[in-house]
């Protein structure tokens, strides 16, 4: 089982990788399309950021006292990829790089939400039921892996930079 710093100490790892891979994908593609199948790099910040403010108003729900609070989208909308276009279409018309942006402060807000929560939470399976398991032996960052990277590093090579 982790420790508080230890968790924290992931969570700021990969931030340093997501800013590593933005720089990497450079703010001149964020509006194409390619790293998601129609969507840009900068749709999937958003699509990230969303689930992650998710995540994060739960924390601090929890930190709080408080019953876990409703989603923000429309109550029934239960199906993840429904979510995820609902997500997109809140982020339409948003500045792409506004999305990165967003996305690498969720970073900074998942760190606070982890702070302010009592230690007894972190610790306890039961405390947190929505985890699954103790919040320290949660990684926060896996969708971002297990579901985008590869994606994006394909885009990236498939699409060489061009300077």
């Amino acid at each position: 089982m982790r420790t508080r710093a230890e968790q924290i100490d992931a969570i700021r790892r990969d931030q340093r990788f997501w800013r590593t891979l933005a720089g990497e994908v450079g703010p001149e593609r964020y509006a194409e399309p390619g790293p998601m199948g129609a969507w840009s790099f900068g749709d999937m910040a958003g699509h990230l950021a969303g689930w992650r403010r998710r995540t994060i108003s739960r924390l601090e729900a929890a930190a709080r006292g408080e019953a876990d609070p409703p989603p923000p989208w429309p109550a029934g909308m239960d199906d993840d990829e429904v979510i995820n276009d609902w997500l997109h279409d809140q982020d339409a018309g948003r500045d792409p790089a506004d999305l990165v942006a967003e996305y690498d402060a969720s970073y900074d807000r998942l760190v606070a939400a982890i702070e302010a929560l009592p230690d007894h939470l972190l610790m306890d399976p039961e405390a947190v039921p929505w985890l699954g398991g103790p919040l320290v032996d949660v990684d926060f960052t896996d969708h971002l892996h297990d579901e985008h990277v590869g994606a994006v590093r394909a885009w990236l090579d498939a699409q060489p930079r061009t300077r």
